[in-house]
């Protein structure tokens, strides 16, 4: 292995100090080097004629050049590997620097032996680091975050001003980016942002690294964090595993934090002379300059942002799944009310009656609304839209509460007009003064109930009554039946006469 070479500027040193006439003994001492060391960088220097001061147009390569890369050399006469190439398949499951080695050798009999090889690699890659903090395979992990800062965009008809949100999404190996507005950072938008990003790279990667922000995380924790339910409901419909980055530690996800920079510098920046009316027409003016970026050459690799996802990253991607995935809101720690319903935005929805006072979690989407206890699956209901409507299936019942469940209302207005017309009209009138029918029917058949005491003639007497003075309830008919006031006469309708007056117009005015 070749031995350890001092830094250009030391070497400069040493040739101004040899200008001045000090010994090999005395440059020696003053830069704490062996002599043997520095009369070989003195042999090299007299041998490739250069002497202080050194031409200004000689920098440290070309020095370093000039010096070492002698006739006879091992750079000079020994192939040299593909290094960015070889960066690349590095990246690449189960390839290894060992088997990159063997492949250069087959190519190249005379090239490096294998220790030489892996330093060449090392000092090659070594300005890289400072980016590349972190060993990525292809396919492997998919980086996401909200940018910072925004993009304005005034309202047209108050002329406020908002700011869209961006998010960020990209993967390791390549730094394929992908860029999305949204107009919040709520859960909804993080979720919906991540489908259409994995639509974006038509494919999953095996890890997701987000930051630990409540959207994602509902216990953050260095050690053990809790992810949100419908984010690990995410997780799980694409088999995809979220692994938060420790909180304040940004070089867990440095590469969602150069995304970040890199959207603020190839996304904002280029958009700030634009004039936005709608989170809409920012998302449409994103994908231009995302192409850019995604598309222009990286100075080191020589490769871009999509052509390294092309080579690396989409060959190791999981397939999508066939439907994306639909978001859905988690609410928990609801209770099951007397009834077995569990109240969600102001709608009602049954369990098992034998569920009654649980605490369960409720999961809706657009569509659907289902019911959990721990792990367990109570109903599944379609989703209501409105308020106070109630959904009830009839299997969730008790036996006494299905029995009456099962009457129709034709069937209550049936025997309500075998006891008579003005008993079939007050039933009739209870049930179209609920908001629904079904509502009525406690009311309807408590009153067909009275016939059984006080028989049919007095209840329709008595509903005849109910309905002249509007007393649509079981309690009103009922207490007309108890004080016999059905037996009392009714209030003659009085007769509608406009007074005299001399505003009344009349007749003849409209005529």
């Amino acid at each position: 292995m070749p031995k350890h070479r001092l830094s250009m500027r030391k070497i400069r040193e040493v040739l101004r100090l040899q200008a001045m006439k000090l010994s090999v003994r005395q440059i020696a001492q003053s830069l704490d080097l062996g002599p043997t060391t520095v009369y070989d960088y003195l042999r090299r220097a007299k041998a490739r004629g250069l002497s202080w001061p050194l031409p200004e147009d000689i920098d440290d390569a070309e020095l370093e050049k000039l010096l070492f890369v002698s006739e006879g050399g091992e750079s000079r006469n020994r192939p040299e590997p593909d290094w960015p190439r070889i960066h690349t398949e590095l990246r690449r499951k189960h390839v290894t620097l060992a088997l990159l080695w063997q492949e250069y050798k087959e190519q190249h009999p005379d090239g490096y032996q294998y220790s030489r090889f892996c330093d060449l690699y090392r000092e090659w890659e070594r300005p890289l680091r400072v980016w590349m903090r972190q060993e990525h395979r292809g396919g492997e992990k998919l980086f996401v975050d909200f940018a910072g800062d925004g993009v304005p965009w005034e309202d047209p008809r108050t002329g406020e001003i908002h700011e869209a949100q961006l998010f960020v999404g990209v993967l390791g190996a390549s730094n394929y980016t992908y860029v999305e507005a949204t107009e919040t950072q709520r859960t909804e938008d993080w979720i919906r942002c991540h489908v259409h990003a994995l639509e974006f790279f038509g494919g999953v990667p095996a890890i997701c690294v987000p930051d630990q922000t409540r959207t994602a995380v509902r216990t953050p924790c260095r050690y053990d964090p809790e992810l949100n339910p419908i984010y690990a409901e995410f997780g799980r419909y694409y088999n995809l595993g979220i692994i938060p980055a420790r909180p304040r530690k940004p070089r867990d996800k440095a590469k969602a934090e150069a995304g970040v920079l890199l959207a603020a510098r190839w996304i904002i920046a280029a958009l700030r002379h634009y004039r936005f009316h709608s989170v809409r027409e920012i998302q449409e003016a994103i994908p231009g300059p995302l192409q850019k970026l995604n598309h222009r050459k990286m100075r080191r690799l020589g490769l871009s942002r999509y052509e390294l996802y092309l080579q690396v990253d989409k060959p190791n991607l999981k397939p999508l799944p066939d439907r994306p995935f639909e978001f859905a809101e988690w609410r928990t720690g609801l209770r099951v009310n007397l009834d077995y319903h569990v109240a969600f935005d102001f709608n009602f929805y049954s369990v098992p009656y034998q569920y009654a006072h649980q605490v369960v979690d409720v999961r809706a989407t657009s569509n659907t609304v289902e019911i959990f206890l721990g792990q367990r699956r109570l109903s599944s209901h379609g989703r209501l839209y409105g308020k106070y409507q109630y959904s009830t299936l009839k299997e969730h019942m008790p036996h006494a509460h299905r029995e009456h469940a099962d009457w129709p209302p034709s069937r209550i207005l049936s025997q309500a007009k075998a006891v008579g017309p003005a008993t079939a009209a007050l039933v009739e009138a209870i049930m179209d003064s609920r908001p629904h029918p079904e509502q009525g029917f406690r009311a309807c058949l408590g009153i067909l109930r009275l016939a059984k005491h006080y028989g049919d003639e007095r209840l329709e007497k008595a509903s005849k009554r109910a309905l002249a003075f509007r007393c649509l309830s079981y309690r009103s008919v009922a207490s007309i039946l108890q004080h016999k006031l059905e037996e009392q006469p009714l209030p003659e309708s009085p007769s509608v006469c406009l007074p005299h007056h001399e505003n009344i117009r009349g007749g003849t005015y409209y005529a």
